[in-house]
């Protein structure tokens, strides 16, 4: 018999530890002025990510741990911002390892995590790949905190100027396209790529990863 066992997303939700660490990770990053990192923008990228990948006909398997990594990916902003994504994916060994998932499985979720920061990332297995589109593509203003001041942060200003926003996934014409509505009159197109410039050269590395070509489009203009 063996000692591993199969670990669905359902539990990791579930987790009280992992519940903990997002939570404080999330609430560390708003003492220091971050937008939302908590469960709304956990099982936003543990959505995407599984579902980026069951659209490209990837195993259920390989589908259900985009959506582990996904909702984990962001629990080392309890240790610091900087380096998140590395000590994220030592804790998240920690804590599968203990829940006695497959060492197979494991290594796949923290190269994810490990490797989603535009700092340090790299869209080095189909995970990591999804995670990376998911992350990044979560752009919204439910994702600025009350009490910023728009004026002061580019941030806050963008995320809040993002009315909607979408990612498909075209298999057929192997083709990954970004849609954007950006209110201008909060904040110019431009101010988008001032910030985000890198995670877009990123997203179209891990569609290129995926088999895809990346497409961004910002208010029906194509800028990639």
């Amino acid at each position: 018999m063996s000692e591993y066992r199969t670990i669905l997303p359902e539990e990791i939700f579930s987790n009280r530890e992992i519940h903990s660490y997002i939570e404080c990770g999330n609430n560390c990053l708003g003492a220091i002025g971050f937008t939302e990192h908590g469960f709304a923008h956990a099982k936003r990228s543990s959505n995407y990510a599984r579902d980026i990948l069951a659209d490209l006909n990837y195993p259920e398997r390989m589908c259900q741990l985009a959506a582990i990594a996904g909702y984990m990916h962001d629990i080392g902003n309890t240790v610091n911002r900087a380096d998140h994504a590395h000590s994220g994916a030592l804790m998240a060994f920690t804590i599968l390892n203990k829940l006695k998932m497959p060492p197979e499985e494991i290594a796949l979720i923290c190269s994810a995590i490990g490797h989603h920061d535009e700092k340090t990332a790299y869209p080095v297995n189909p995970l990591a790949a999804a995670l990376i589109l998911s992350d990044k593509s979560d752009v919204r203003r439910t994702r600025v905190r009350k009490n910023a001041i728009l004026d002061a942060d580019i941030h806050d200003r963008v995320n809040y100027a993002v009315e909607n926003t979408k990612l498909e996934i075209d298999p057929e014409n192997k083709v990954c396209i970004f849609l954007i509505t950006i209110a201008t009159e909060i904040c110019p197109v431009m101010e988008y790529f001032e910030i985000f410039l890198d995670r877009m050269v990123l997203c179209r590395k891990a569609a290129q990863t995926l088999g895809l070509q990346f497409e961004l489009l910002i208010n029906n203009t194509r800028l990639l």
